[in-house]
């Protein structure tokens, strides 16, 4: 099976099979709604997430079609009608999307995508949406904060053989790529958007030899100009690290020495590189990279960095292909609004929880930057026709805490969501893997250290309007009457 070129209509929820028969059958069948992805909290405790995704959502919309099969398949369960099944056979999306572009900073509770689309079509996308989203949101902002912690150094992401299925793998490494990590050992990722991928061997290779130095000299005379030795086959300090150092001055060039690497995979890694770089300086290889793999994740990285560790790349696998810390997003879809006789009706949700509590109406999502320092400060929520005079202050208000307020000044405003669907037809190019990489760096750049850091971080403020605020307020009261 080609993987990039499957049928996914029907990956969908079945209740939004059943629904759409529902809405087929009652008045709302061509009411149009509005539904928004947001998510409720940062994984891990962190104070930023990255969105991704986006591409494969234009691409699942865009191929949606119901075959001969598909039709089959639902009349054999016996609760699907035949004028519905017929409407189905000539299905295709419609409407209207709006959305962040990948590698943008998001926040929660913020309207990162909103669809507008009769019900049917608004409620079928939903899984897709959301599945998509949620996994390449979740690995982007674990692989930024594992890049981020390894202050400069090179991250190959390695987590192929350890992903919860080939999807969780190719996509998984392109999200990867997205966050901040400079290769992956996916190959298939590299084919299908240009996501380098590189590898090296893998213990096995050197078993496969009578000694540890012939594996290693067949290796660097296969690949003279960047050999990456692993050295922890048998001893890394007493073996591994002599029979390296002694392939590469036996048979690469002054010029192919600066290029070279050693790689460990097991022990203390911060003794052991400690030991490894004195062992590589002693004999001449000054230049010769030191690589680390092993179970990582941007705390480990980070304290081993802090105890001194002599680490020029890192290779981490299952703690970020799986986002192991905290494996769910946790993205939804919520109706946000319908238009009826041409009028829209904001909808909201009440929850006994207030964090599930959710912001109706169409809305706008807008960033406020500091003319001074350039730095993002605040976000906010409007509703869609609500006009911001940039020439003017702005006052902000947290909208929990409503005595909390700052006013805006020399700011340079910015509309975060592009239009990506109009009409069923879509009218967003998908820029290249390594655009939405820039863009990512580029926006994780406009952030204050304090919202980055790993542990306790600022809490980056994502406010709603006054309008909004009031509407909201409004509905919660008189659905409570």
């Amino acid at each position: 099976m080609n993987i990039g070129k499957r049928e996914l209509t029907l990956l969908c929820d079945f209740y939004e099979l059943t629904m759409a028969r529902g809405y087929f059958h009652s008045e709302v069948r061509d009411q149009i709604a509005y539904f928004d992805v947001f998510f409720r909290r940062v994984p891990d405790g962190g104070g930023y997430a990255i969105f991704a995704g986006l591409e494969q959502v234009i691409e699942y919309i865009n191929s949606i079609k119901f075959e001969d099969e598909d039709i089959e398949y639902l009349r054999s369960k016996g609760i699907f009608d035949e004028e519905f099944l017929a409407y189905l056979k000539n299905f295709k999306f419609t409407g209207d999307i709006w959305s962040v572009e990948e590698g943008t900073v998001i926040f929660p509770h913020e309207p990162i995508m909103t669809v507008r689309a009769p019900a049917i079509e608004a409620q079928f996308i939903e899984t897709f949406v959301l599945l998509t989203i949620n996994h390449q949101c979740l690995i982007a902002t674990k692989a930024s904060r594992i890049a981020r912690s390894a202050q400069g150094r090179p991250v190959s992401e390695f987590g192929a053989r350890r992903a919860h299925g080939a999807d969780a793998s190719i996509y998984g490494a392109r999200a990867s790529y997205i966050g901040g990590c400079a290769s992956t050992s996916c190959t298939i990722a590299d084919k299908m958007f240009g996501v380098k991928a590189g590898g090296t061997m893998a213990h096995s290779w050197i078993q496969m030899f009578d000694s540890e130095y012939e594996a290693f000299e067949a290796y660097v005379k296969l690949y003279p100009d960047n050999p990456t030795l692993l050295v922890d086959t048998y001893d890394v300090l007493k073996s591994g690290v002599p029979n390296a150092i002694k392939a590469f001055k036996s048979n690469l060039s002054e010029e192919q020495l600066k290029h070279c690497a050693i790689r460990i995979d097991s022990g203390d890694i911060t003794y052991l590189s400690k030991k490894a770089r004195k062992l590589l300086d002693s004999a001449g290889l000054t230049e010769c990279k030191i690589v680390i793999s092993n179970s990582l994740d941007e705390y480990i990285i980070r304290d081993i960095l802090l105890q001194g560790a002599r680490v020029d790349a890192f290779g981490v696998g299952e703690r970020l292909v799986t986002a192991k810390s905290e494996s769910v997003f946790g993205g939804v879809y919520k109706l946000c609004a319908v238009e009826k006789n041409g009028k829209l009706i904001p909808k909201i949700k009440i929850s006994e929880n207030a964090g599930k509590i959710t912001n109706p109406n169409f809305k706008s999502l807008y960033r406020f930057y500091s003319k001074e320092t350039g730095k993002a400060e605040a976000d906010l929520i409007t509703i869609f026709d609500e006009k911001i005079d940039e020439s003017k202050p702005y006052e902000l208000f947290d909208s929990e805490y409503v005595w909390k307020r700052k006013t805006m000044e020399n700011y340079i405003l910015r509309d975060l969501r592009v239009k990506i669907f109009e009409s069923g037809k879509c009218v967003y190019t998908s820029p290249s893997v390594d655009k939405i990489r820039e863009k990512c760096k580029k926006e994780l750049d406009s952030m204050w250290d304090e919202v980055l850091r790993l542990e306790n971080p600022h809490n980056y403020y994502v406010d709603l309007s006054q309008r909004l605020w009031d509407e909201k307020h409004e509905l919660l009261k008189s659905k409570r009457k």
